[in-house]
């Protein structure tokens, strides 16, 4: 009988001590499950994804084969970062066979010292199948907050269709053959276009964030200098980096240069890219929506106004509906006058107006940054101001994009 208790105790024993374990086991995976879960991450850089146009392919000697030096301008630093690539617009697979960053001297020359080589599920090359995109994987990188950043990619075989982002305002350089670890990039030929990045994001520990601005030219800043680095979302992320309060805020230019919000235009509209080019951005907290002026620009008919303008409002109420189920805040942006640019005419002007109004009623947008109102020539004129635009009535020049940057209120941030 007492060997009988003493091995039902034996066996209770060692069940428990196994329950225990498994308990343990348990509460270790859920940890280490937890830990990799806490990484966020923010984006720190973005451009939009198009089909890059005849007038705008790379120049000779092309990319296939060949090193092409990418120059970028990051809003957030980081310790750990990982880039974004697209063959989205691509009918065919394009190869990547290495990739690299550094910190630049002088473009198109970079330091080497900072140089890392990229890799792919450990591979340091890549094949982007047609309509794709793909991470790096995750690597160590002091990058400094509004840094200079070269993405160095040595081709394979290209799609005969380029995905990537004309309105580049910054200088990219080809080199033919394999050149990835080349310093100077001497003798490259120039071209000012991106192509194939898509966007960096970093492994945020400060409680880092971005602010998205989605738009057309006005974003995209067609009228700023080339390598100035000056559109207005540039200067608003300056400001928000000087400041204090706001200085873990990022910005994401998600701009297209003759962008609609619901049809025609360059690009894809703001509504069939809403979901990649905002909803899949990571660290994201509030969107800044300026479009509307190219769907307006292409109204034919007096009696198309109200229909477009209806059109385009109802497209902004899909976007900030989708933004507000995130949980994330949508701020309008007035459209800008146009008065004596070639756009204009009476009912396009109606057109604006009705938009304009909606924009700026309560309760329509989380908050309203009237840059109809900061680029008028008076109160209530629907002219540009003379010296801030670039000769076309239309686009702001740089000192325009300056005063566009300087009249978001940072208090929308905080």
């Amino acid at each position: 009988m007492n060997v009988k208790i003493k091995s039902i105790k034996c066996i209770i024993f060692f069940t428990l001590l196994i329950l225990i374990a498994g308990c343990t086991s348990n509460k270790a995976s859920i940890k280490t499950g937890e830990k990799k879960d806490t990484q966020n991450w923010t984006g720190t850089w973005a451009t939009a994804q198009m089909l890059v146009e005849p007038n705008n392919m790379p120049p000779a000697p092309g990319l296939a084969q060949n090193t092409l030096r990418q120059i970028i301008k990051v809003s957030l630093g980081g310790k750990q970062i990982k880039l974004r690539f697209s063959n989205l617009f691509s009918d065919q697979p394009t190869a990547i066979k290495s990739v690299s960053v550094a910190n630049v001297i002088e473009a198109p020359a970079v330091d080497t010292k900072t140089q890392k080589i990229l890799s792919f599920k450990g591979s340091p090359q890549v094949i982007l199948g047609p309509n794709e995109e793909v991470y790096s994987d995750v690597f160590d990188f002091e990058l400094k907050p509004g840094q200079l950043l070269a993405i160095t990619i040595h081709y394979g075989e290209v799609s005969s269709k380029v995905t990537g982002h004309p309105g580049s305002r910054t200088t990219s350089y080809i080199l033919e053959g394999d050149h990835i670890n080349n310093e100077s990039f001497a003798g490259a030929v120039k071209t000012d276009h991106w192509y194939t990045i898509m966007g960096v994001d970093i492994s945020s520990a400060k409680n880092e964030s971005n602010v998205i601005c989605l738009g057309n030219s006005i974003i995209d800043g067609r009228g700023s200098g080339t390598n100035k680095q000056n559109r207005w979302t540039d200067i608003l992320a300056a400001r928000l980096r000087a400041n204090k309060s706001t200085a873990h805020i990022g910005v994401l230019n998600l701009g297209i240069g003759g962008n609609c919000v619901v049809r025609g235009g360059l690009g894809p509209t703001a509504l069939n890219r809403f979901d990649r080019d905002v909803l899949s951005q990571k660290g994201t907290k509030w969107l800044i929506i300026l479009e509307g002026i190219n769907d307006i620009g292409g109204i034919k008919k007096v009696e198309d106004a109200s229909v477009t303008a209806k059109e385009i409002i109802d497209g902004y109420k899909i976007m900030i509906d989708k933004v507000h189920a995130k949980g994330l805040k949508v701020f309008g942006g007035t459209i800008l006058p146009f008065e004596k640019s070639f756009y204009d005419a009476p009912y396009k002007q109606q057109a604006r107006d009705i938009v304009n109004e909606w924009i700026r009623a309560k309760g329509n947008f989380d908050a309203v940054i009237d840059f109809d109102k900061e680029m008028a020539s008076g109160i209530g004129s629907k002219t540009i101001l003379s010296d801030m635009h670039d000769g076309d009535f239309l686009h702001p020049n740089e000192k325009g994009y300056q005063r566009m940057g300087e009249a978001v209120d940072l208090d929308l941030f905080k």
